[in-house]
């Protein structure tokens, strides 16, 4: 299968002087400065990186981590788990991954279109915080009547509470490990 990566990512924390402690382990030509904690807008991957010199990111910035020629970026030194997020990441990871949700909400849209059962007792609807068997059912009902064009009329024909905050949750969970399955992203 072929590795597919994250061609940009949001800016969550801009550290102008790189955390305390912090030396690219023996990577001849890499300075210990400025870095960044992203998140990708593919597969919601959450990175640091070495920012280029004299720039200055702050949080929401859309930056380029892909593997071409990067403007803002100079390395990307690897994955970040939950627990190594600072406090400012932290919070700003909400707003961000809402932020994407909604710049991407016709791919998500069709996620409500498509899902289908993971067992035969578990939908993969059910796994998004606030569907129940009763919203899931709506929703099925609903799509298989005509497919969804947008979180307002999911909202609108099924009178669930607003599914891009619900599908943040969804992502938040699987961020900080605590779900077995994963919709949205990838394994951190």
């Amino acid at each position: 299968m072929e590795k597919r990566y994250e061609e940009y990512a949001y800016v969550l924390d801009f550290l102008p002087h790189g955390k305390p402690g912090f030396r690219p382990s023996g990577r001849a030509g890499y300075r210990a400065g400025a870095l960044i904690q992203c998140i990708g807008e593919e597969f919601f991957t959450v990175l640091e990186a070495l920012v280029k010199e004299s720039l200055i990111l702050k949080p929401g910035d859309r930056v380029y981590v892909g593997k071409a020629s990067r403007e803002e970026v100079t390395y990307i030194i690897g994955r970040v788990n939950s627990e190594e997020f600072t406090a400012a990441a932290k919070t700003e990871l909400s707003t961000v991954i809402t932020k994407i949700i909604f710049d991407r909400e016709k791919w998500f849209v069709n996620f409500f279109n498509t899902a289908r059962a993971i067992t035969p007792r578990m939908h993969a609807l059910e796994l998004v915080p606030g569907i129940g068997k009763k919203y899931m059912w709506q929703v099925i009902n609903e799509r298989d009547r005509k497919p969804f064009e947008s979180f307002d009329d999911i909202q609108k024909r099924t009178e669930l509470p607003s599914p891009a905050k619900l599908i943040t949750k969804r992502v938040m969970e699987e961020l900080e490990g605590d779900s077995k399955y994963r919709l949205f992203t990838r394994v951190q």
